[in-house]
């Protein structure tokens, strides 16, 4: 049996189709894009957006591929059984619960030709799903999935109703599959996860804890936080980063607003004084750390005043890149129900500020490393620019023509910009 995977959204999705697929392929399973006998949609809801594009792949790939078994997991899943059961022709329908068991399922619609809806309805009931030891990788990078969940219920935010609660993976069974990934030559690994700084408050371990024996794996050459909240930057983190070369230099913290006034309203648990506080501490123990964010802008009653509140903290901080999102409501959140939504052309305009000053800061950090020595895992070749590719530690592009050189390698250049 043929079958593919069809991933939306974010990189812990990614991850959980890459180890689906792993199952798959150890039950006999080929994989094949072509001409599918089963296909798997992995579906996301971070915003209204993300939601509409589910349904219409799952409608795609249905029309495209009549024979096909159609199964259906993931966050817009979740929520919306019975529209995509009304709307939708599937053959399997689950959440984000249950995907460790969608072999079996597949197996038995195959077997029985019985549509099989297999949704929990109560996912802040939900314990961590293994799913085994994966590899989802792009090219020399992997990621390890550490963390399902979130306890924050920002007022914007769909995903603690979606993922369910904060619940950490097994400890043991990261340090597992990290050293697999490494032992399979895999030079990087990116800790991912819904929130990963939350890691092990339901475990007796520690988020710090765990990138202290991460580090420790012989061979891995480099180690990537994904994002990260300011709170949970704690000084032995900072201190690990300080003192271990394993771990990037680059760090994502999430602001998503530099107005007090938007970030209470977001339910977000830090202020402006808060926040900067923290970024001074890790710049005093990391002098040129890359540091990027994500920012939504024209969240209901954002003000001219607070956007250019955010603007100017964003400077202040001194960003290198910015995320930036416009605010799109979410059913079920409390931020849907405010007054004072904002214009989408007001929305809009905000949104290319802030990519202004985004492109503006990248371009100034690229350029103060201008002659400086930087090390380098080549990622893989480009072929527009007839060019190797790769990554320094603090994330900066670095390209090179070099006719001896392989994906894997790993070099010092000095860095151009």
């Amino acid at each position: 049996m043929k079958f593919y995977i069809f991933s939306l959204g974010c990189k812990v999705n990614s991850y959980e189709s890459a180890a689906i697929s792993s199952k798959l392929i150890e039950e006999g399973f080929v994989y094949d894009e072509t001409n599918p006998d089963v296909i798997i949609i992995n579906t996301c809801s971070v915003t209204h957006v993300a939601d509409q594009k589910s349904r219409q792949h799952i409608r795609k790939f249905k029309k495209k591929n009549p024979n096909a078994l159609i199964a259906v997991m993931g966050c817009y899943a979740q929520a919306n059984k019975e529209t995509i059961l009304e709307t939708c022709d599937v053959d399997i329908l689950i959440g984000t619960s249950k995907r460790n068991e969608i072999v079996s399922m597949i197996k038995e619609v195959l077997n029985k030709k019985e549509q099989i809806v297999a949704i929990n309805d109560k996912p802040r009931e939900f314990e961590y799903e293994e799913l085994g030891v994966t590899a989802y990788s792009e090219n020399i990078r992997a990621y390890l999935k550490i963390q399902d969940g979130c306890d924050n219920f920002c007022t914007y935010c769909i995903i603690p109703y979606r993922r369910g609660k904060s619940r950490s993976r097994d400890f043991a069974t990261i340090i597992e599959e990290a050293n697999a990934l490494v032992n399979k030559g895999y030079k990087e690994i990116v800790l991912t996860g819904v929130h990963i700084g939350k890691y092990g408050q339901d475990n007796g371990s520690s988020f710090s804890s765990l990138v202290e024996e991460l580090c420790k794996i012989e061979n891995l050459y480099r180690l990537r936080i994904s994002s990260i909240e300011e709170s949970e930057i704690d000084d032995k983190l900072i201190q690990l980063i300080a003192t271990n070369k394993k771990i990037a230099h680059h760090l994502h913290i999430p602001l998503q607003s530099g107005s007090d006034n938007v970030l209470k309203r977001m339910g977000r648990r830090y202020n402006r004084e808060q926040f900067l506080s923290k970024i001074n501490k890790i710049k005093q123990f990391l002098p040129g750390i890359c540091l990027t964010t994500d920012l939504i802008v024209g969240f209901p009653g954002e003000s001219e005043e607070d956007f250019l509140d955010s603007l100017s903290f964003l400077k202040e901080v001194g960003f290198v890149q910015v995320h930036t999102f416009p605010y799109s409501p979410r059913s079920g959140t409390p931020a849907a129900s405010y007054k004072e939504q904002i214009n989408p052309q007001i929305k809009h305009q905000r949104e290319v500020k802030v990519l202004a000053y985004s492109l503006s800061a990248f371009e100034e950090y690229s350029e103060s490393y201008n002659g400086k020595e930087v090390e380098v895992i080549i990622e893989k070749y480009d072929e527009n620019k007839k060019a190797y590719y790769g990554h320094s530690s603090n994330y900066l592009d670095v390209y090179l023509k070099d006719d001896n050189l392989k994906v894997g390698d790993i070099v010092k250049v000095v860095y151009q910009y």
